[in-house]
């Protein structure tokens, strides 16, 4: 296998600025890729990650939006004129329980979640060469309850299901379509998302201790795992999902 699978290839990370997006994103650049485009909302994060790379495209773009998706296809037109590789990692979670939900709550996680892959993918396609891969990052929550992720929970089911649907529609077009499902990372989408300092710490130590890899998932765990299914030799892989959670989902 070449030392460098993704040379002259272009790719897409939304979410790009920050955690598994920015690891992924500096990954496809390490090994070869001609040009990264990340996306995200705040350009100061986006410009940050940017530097640390001359292969890194920053644009500021909401992904929900057809304004967004379009200046996404502008970047990759004006950079390339192709796509090769189109990671979707932008997401966003809110630890609600249900009574307390509102449509604003249960309307930006569908929207980023399920709707921003949809619409973005649906733009890009004319984009995206033969041979062409798209990977989802899904979670273990599409598959694991949890009291107060109800909605995040099915929006990533949602995305298991955009992976397995995909791969079987655009498998003719010569376009893989995979996933990968980590458990928890260490990344800010709790602290974000309004989680208290004190229950991340907990809820870290918890997970750590209940899963048989005795540790907490980092950013490099996922991304390596990004790339792996989109580089030539996994030519032969479409419509998987691979769980990274330290074995969570066994106990």
């Amino acid at each position: 296998m070449s030392e460098k699978p993704f040379a002259d290839q272009y790719v897409v990370v939304t979410g790009g600025g920050t955690g598994i997006g920015r690891a992924a994103a500096l990954a496809f650049a390490e090994q070869g890729a001609a040009g990264v485009v990340i996306t995200g909302r705040r350009r100061e994060t986006l410009e940050q990650t940017a530097a640390e790379h001359p292969a890194l495209i920053p644009v500021v773009a909401d992904v929900t939006t057809t304004a967004g998706a379009d200046a996404v296809a502008a970047a990759i037109t004006e950079h390339g004129g192709h796509l090769d590789v189109l990671v979707h990692n932008a997401g966003i979670f809110r630890n609600t329980p249900l009574n307390e939900l509102d449509a604003d709550a249960v309307r930006e996680q569908l929207e980023t979640n399920v709707a921003g892959p949809v619409l973005l993918t649906a733009r890009l396609l004319p984009l995206l060469r033969t041979g062409g891969n798209i990977v989802l990052v899904s979670s273990i929550s599409a598959r694991m309850a949890g009291a107060g992720s109800s909605v995040y929970s099915a929006s990533k089911a949602a995305v298991d299901s955009l992976i397995r649907s995909w791969a079987v529609e655009l498998g003719p077009q010569g376009i893989r379509v995979n996933g990968v499902a980590p458990g928890q990372v260490d990344t800010a989408i709790l602290g974000v998302a309004g989680v208290s300092a004190e229950f991340v710490a907990d809820w870290y130590a918890q997970y750590a201790t209940s899963a048989p890899a005795g540790r907490i998932g980092t950013v490099a765990d996922v991304s390596s795992w990004i790339t792996r299914l989109a580089e030539p030799a996994s030519s032969w892989i479409t419509g998987e999902i691979i769980t990274i959670d330290g074995g969570k989902l066994l106990v």
